[in-house]
Parts: C-alpha cells; structure tokens; sequence
C-alpha cells in the first residue's frame, strides 16, 4: 500500500510541472551515470545501519568537500539527465542541486523515491535538465516472485523523458539501477537482469527509446559478452532474436577506456534499444553520436592506496573522489 501511495504521489507532483510537458527539444542530450560512492552527509542520527554511519562524512567540513567536488565533476561533463548510486537520501540531492546552481549557474531538478536497501541505506537518483515527464518505481509481480526467477531492485528508478509535441514529439525511457555487490552474488545479479529485461522488453520490441544504465557490479567485460551473465540476460543476449537487444555502448569506447572502477572493472555501464542506434528516414529522432569515460575527472594525481579503508584519512588535495568514473552518452537529434 506504502509503495502505492509513493507511486502515485511521484507520478502527481510530476505531471503537475507544466514546464516538463513542453520541453523544447534540444539538438542533443547527453546521458550520464557515475556511482559518487557513499555520498552521505555529516548528520548521521538519521542512519540506522553501521555502515552507513561509518561511511558518512565525518566533518562538516568533509562533507562540504564532498558535495563540492562532486558538483565539481557535474560541471564539467553538464549531462542533460545524471544517474547517480549511492546517495543517501533526497536531503543530499537537494544540496547539490544547490551548489551546482549557485557556484556554476547549472540549473536540475531531480527525481527521487527511497528504495529498500536498509543493509546499507544507499539509493539512487535521476537529475535532469529537461524532459522527465514521470518518475516511478516497479516490483515484481507475486506470480514472477512464486517462479524463483527473479529478484527484486531494492535500487531502482525509473523516468520518462517527452522533448517536442505532436509529430516531432520524442519519448525516452531511462532505468537506472543498482545491482547486488560481489562477485560471489552473481546469481542475484542474474535474477535482477531478468527482472528488468520483462520490464523493458516489450517497449524494446515496440522500437520504442530506452536507455539502462547504472552500476551494474557485473564481473563481465565489453570485449568478452557471456549471453547468460546478469547483463546478458538483461539485455535479451540469451535468445536467438536479436532485433530487441540492447546495446552495450561500452563497446564504442576504446579498451583501454572501459574501465570504470579503480579495481579495473567495468561496472558502469549503459545500454541501449536498437532504435537508438539507427536514424529514422522519416522524421527526427535521437541518435547515438558517442560515448565517453571520465577517469581524469575523478582521481587526483596517483590513484589513491587503500582507499577504501583510510577515504576521509587522506589529504584532500590528493583524496579520489570516488571509486567510480562518470560514463557519458551523447544522441544527436537527426
């Protein structure tokens, strides 16, 4: 019933924004996702779990940093609609928002709605600059759950974007998630794909527009696709139809730019439908133009050394901002 009400509230105070219905559309976007690891502030009496209070910000003056280096990489790429895992709460998307606006004259709204992953209270998040229309959340249906093949996105957020009106009107679906951590969980994360992959399937084969992205923790590469691994089968690589996967936009990156996560990985990813990767003769759509893996913007000088046990220990002028790195699209309206 909680998840109900969330819903329709979401859907609500969305609809009730006139300006999002009549985004003029824009000769691109830019799509982003960047996991800020553990962008929790300094007020910790409103954490319950352990290690989300060990992993809060300890000082003001920490936090401060945090958000400001944050916002400082946002500025840099100015993505039309930002993805963001591991925030803690709407409190802290609120702030940034701030700080991008006053100190960079960035102007987002943001779309949120608190999931379930009371272990370690970290969400997700969709800014944007235009376009969002609505915003919700899924689950399971008790019948998929009685099957045992799927497993619920306790982070998950889901947004649809409208640029235009009537015939040049273009609509865009965007699901940014979360999976399961560790290698060891692989079979969760596989559960998890299938989940999403009902989800968007049926817009997939429609040739309707749709993006999914987030921080995927999957042990699979872009040289290497395993059709059965978690992002295999989210992507509709199991089957032998081919025209409703999605795309690995990783691929378009060269190697040595694919990784995402300072333990080498790629994580990070985003995927798309097939009607974004080809122009419609016959009216204007979006398509892909590039991709792009920010690295630079995000460690300072030599990588950091055992960051995860000594963050906020070390020197702030030398101190990584996160152990993820921003990954960017950008689609051309052609």
């Amino acid at each position: 019933m909680l998840l109900r009400i969330l819903l329709v509230v979401a859907l609500f105070f969305t609809a009730s924004q006139p300006t999002a219905l009549r985004d003029e559309r824009p000769e691109s976007i830019r799509v982003a996702t960047w996991n800020v690891e553990w962008f929790f502030d300094d007020f910790k009496q409103d954490n319950k779990a352990d290690i989300a209070k060990q992993n809060s910000a300890p000082t003001k003056e920490e936090w401060e940093w945090k958000l400001n280096e944050v916002a400082r990489v946002i500025s840099e790429l100015q993505p039309t609609i930002l993805a963001l895992q591991e925030v803690e709460s709407r409190d802290v998307i609120f702030k940034l928002t701030k700080v991008l606006e006053e100190k960079y004259k960035l102007k987002y709204r943001y779309s949120f709605i608190d999931g379930f992953d009371f272990g370690t209270e970290q969400d997700v998040a969709l800014m944007y600059q235009s376009g969002l229309v609505e915003f919700s959340r899924r689950e399971q249906s008790q019948e998929m759950f009685d099957t045992k093949e799927y497993y619920n996105l306790p982070k998950h957020l889901i947004g649809k974007f409208e640029w235009g009106t009537g015939s040049e009107k273009e609509s865009l679906l965007v699901l940014t998630a979360h999976f399961r951590a560790k290698p060891e969980e692989e079979d969760l994360r596989k559960r998890q794909g299938k989940l999403v992959r009902e989800w968007i399937k049926p817009l997939v084969e429609q040739g309707q527009n749709v993006i999914v992205l987030g921080d995927f923790n999957t042990e699979h590469n872009a040289a290497n696709p395993v059709k059965d691994s978690d992002i295999g089968l989210m992507c509709g690589w199991n089957t032998e139809e081919t025209s409703d996967d999605l795309v690995d936009l990783h691929t378009s990156l060269p190697e040595e730019l694919r990784s995402t996560h300072l333990l080498n990985k790629e994580y990070d990813r985003l995927f798309v439908s097939p009607s974004m990767m080809a122009d419609a003769p016959d009216r204007v759509d979006l398509v892909f133009s590039r991709i792009i893996a920010r690295k630079d913007l995000v460690v300072v000088g030599e990588q950091d050394k055992d960051h995860f046990n000594v963050f906020y220990q070390i020197t702030q002028s030398e101190r990584d901002i996160s152990d993820h790195y921003p990954v960017m699209a950008e689609f051309l309206f052609k």
